[in-house]
């Protein structure tokens, strides 16, 4: 079995957030791809199959299937388009949350994405306990986004993993107004046992619609602040989100040859 580690959302390596890929003939058993994620140790190794006029594609994390990731969607589209599907600009996969569309346009691979819905709830103590900063406001939905009074408050934010399990939502996104960027922010997963993920596009499906209404404007350039960063540009339209970006590949390997 072949595995494509692919570094997304940027364009040079040990940058972007990591993803494992692996193009399938057939389905293997679930127990078989999640011990393959467990042993990668990514925030996502993704597994696809050729079915119909498209893939089906499946996510898992070191300690479950997740129902959608951007990243490794990214890296798998990179994979498809320049090892499997030399000669398609557009590709289809078929996900836990309905059809997802990728298109290639030179080195930017477009995703088109459902956008999130931004329901506003109450800021708590507890998420005040949890990030170590009072959130100006938050929003749930998947994921739970706290908005955040400066770049700067993201940029040396040290949350508490233990309490940022007590709180609602998948991953805990933290945003601010950007200074080079139209917003900056760093997402958190730690009942994924992603103690911080690298670059986000499944919750940017949250902050881009967010940073779009406040900013009056559809088209968000989005910078994730993690230790190895990432660029995320996004199209904000009535139901989805375009998220685009760039893919490297690290390594391609030979796994569980006797499968």
């Amino acid at each position: 079995m072949k595995q494509y580690i692919v570094d997304a959302f940027t364009d040079k390596l040990f940058s972007g957030n990591q993803a494992a890929v692996c193009v399938l003939e057939k389905w293997i058993e679930d127990e078989l791809m999640q011990n393959i994620a467990t042993e990668n140790n990514f925030s996502e190794t993704a597994f696809a199959v050729a079915e119909n006029d498209g893939y089906y594609l499946r996510w898992f994390t070191p300690v479950g299937e997740i129902d959608f990731c951007g990243h490794a969607t990214l890296g798998t589209a990179f994979v498809i388009f320049n090892y499997y599907e030399k000669n398609e600009t557009s590709i289809k996969f078929f996900t836990q949350i309905g059809e997802i569309t990728v298109n290639r346009k030179d080195d930017i691979y477009e995703m088109d994405f459902p956008a999130y819905k931004l329901s506003k709830i109450s800021v708590t103590d507890e998420m005040a306990q949890a990030i170590g900063v009072k959130p100006v406001e938050a929003y749930l939905d998947r994921d739970l986004l706290l908005v955040l009074d400066s770049e700067e408050t993201v940029m040396n934010l040290k949350p508490s993993r233990e309490k940022m399990k007590k709180l609602e939502g998948l991953c805990i996104a933290v945003t601010a107004e950007g200074k080079c960027f139209d917003c900056v922010s760093r997402v958190f997963a730690p009942e994924l046992d992603v103690v911080e993920d690298s670059v986000t596009g499944s919750t940017h499906c949250m902050i881009a619609p967010y940073w779009a209404d406040r900013l009056g404007k559809t088209d968000i350039v989005a910078f994730q602040a993690s230790k190895r960063t990432g660029v995320l540009y996004c199209k904000v339209m009535d139901e989805s989100v375009i998220i685009s970006g760039k893919a490297v590949l690290y390594s391609v390997a030979d796994i569980l040859s006797q499968i």
